[in-house]
C-alpha cells in the first residue's frame, strides 16, 4: 500500500479516526462519519484501511541486527495480573547498561513498539517492552483485535504490571540500576504514572502525548521529565499548560515540547499520522535526555 501523509487527509477526518482509536466511537460510527469524505470512487472502508497501521513500514532496526540481542521474557507481577510478558533487547556487547522501559499504545506490543525497543538497544540501552495484553492472551497480531483485547484488561492491575516490569528491569544484572521509561499515547500516560509511583527509582521519563496525572501528584515526582506533545492533539495537549504549572510549582526537572502541525501519534511510523520531521527531532531529544539522566 502506498504510504500516505497526514496532509493527504482532512483534519476533521483525522480527528474522527483519533476518536475511533481511543474508543470514543466504534468502527461503524467511524465509517458513517467518513462517508462524507468518500468522493471520487473512494469508499469509507478504503479510507479506514488507508488510516490503519501498516507494519511493513515499521522496521527501522532489523530483528537480527548484529548490534543487539533479543528475546521474550516473562516478569512476575504479584500485585497485577500475576505476570507480564515482554520483548527484551540488549546491546550485543557484554557489560552493564542503563535500562529503558518501552510502553505501548492502547493496542498492545505491536511491531512498531518492538522496533522502538530495538532502536534503544542499538543506542546502548537495555530495553524492555512489556505487553499489557498478556493477561488476555497477548497482542493478537491485529490492531483492531488488540484494541478489543485492551478494553478487557483490568487497568489498575495492568499499571501494576508495568511497575513490576520496571523494577525487574532495574534489578537485572546487565542493567546499571538506572532506568527510564518512554511511552506513547496510553503508554505516555503510564510513563507519567511511573514517575508518580516510583519516585527517585525512575531516573527519567519521556511521555509522548500522554494523559497527565492529577496536578496534586506532581509533588511525588523525583524523575526528570521530557514531555512531547502534538499541536493538533487538543485532547491531550490541552492538559499540558496546567500540568506544566504543577511541575514548576513542585520543582520537577522537566522539558516540554509541542510539535507544530503534528497529530497525536506522530512518532508512530506505521500510520499516516506519522510526522517524520517531528518524530526524528523528538527521538533525538529522547536519546539525548536518556543519555544525560541515565548515564551520569
Amino acid at each position: 500500500m502506498e504510504r500516505k501523509n497526514a496532509s493527504d487527509f482532512p483534519q476533521e477526518l483525522l480527528n474522527l479516526f483519533d476518536r475511533y482509536v481511543h474508543g470514543d466511537i466504534d468502527r461503524r460510527a467511524f465509517l458513517d462519519g467518513a462517508k462524507k469524505f468518500a468522493v471520487g470512487g473512494l469508499t469509507a472502508g478504503a479510507i479506514f484501511e488507508s488510516l490503519r497501521p501498516n507494519y511493513a513500514w515499521a522496521q527501522q532496526v532489523a530483528k537480527d541486527d548484529s548490534r543487539i540481542k533479543t528475546e521474550y521474557a516473562t516478569v512476575a507481577s504479584p500485585q497485577g495480573n500475576e505476570n507480564i510478558k515482554g520483548y527484551l533487547v540488549r546491546p550485543a556487547d557484554a557489560g552493564k547498561y542503563p535500562g529503558v522501559l518501552v510502553v505501548h499504545e492502547n493496542r498492545g506490543l505491536n511491531p512498531y513498539i518492538e522496533d522502538v525497543a530495538r532502536r534503544l538497544g542499538t543506542a546502548k540501552f537495555v530495553a524492555f517492552a512489556p505487553d499489557g495484553l498478556t493477561s488476555v492472551g497477548g497482542y493478537p497480531g491485529d490492531d483492531e483485535k488488540g484494541g478489543a483485547a485492551f478494553a478487557k484488561v483490568d487497568k489498575p492491575k495492568m499499571t501494576e504490571d508495568f511497575i513490576a516490569a520496571a523494577r525487574w528491569l532495574k534489578a537485572r544484572p546487565d542493567c546499571t540500576g538506572k532506568i527510564g521509561a518512554v511511552g506513547f499515547c496510553f503508554g505516555g500516560g503510564i510513563a507519567n504514572t511511573l514517575a508518580v509511583r516510583m519516585g527517585a527509582d525512575l531516573a527519567a521519563a519521556v511521555p509522548f502525548y500522554g494523559a497527565q496525572p492529577p496536578a496534586a501528584d506532581a509533588a511525588k515526582i523525583k524523575t526528570a521529565m521530557l514531555l512531547q506533545y502534538a499541536s493538533l492533539d487538543t485532547r491531550i495537549t490541552g492538559g499540558w499548560p496546567d500540568w506544566e504549572e504543577a511541575l514548576k510549582a513542585n520543582h520537577v526537572t522537566y522539558a516540554g515540547y509541542v510539535y507544530e502541525g503534528a497529530n497525536h501519534g506522530f512518532h508512530n511510523d506505521t500510520t499516516p499520522r506519522y510526522d517524520e520531521k517531528s518524530a526524528k527531532l523528538a527521538w533525538q531529544r529522547t536519546l539525548e535526555f536518556f543519555n544525560k539522566y541515565l548515564r551520569s
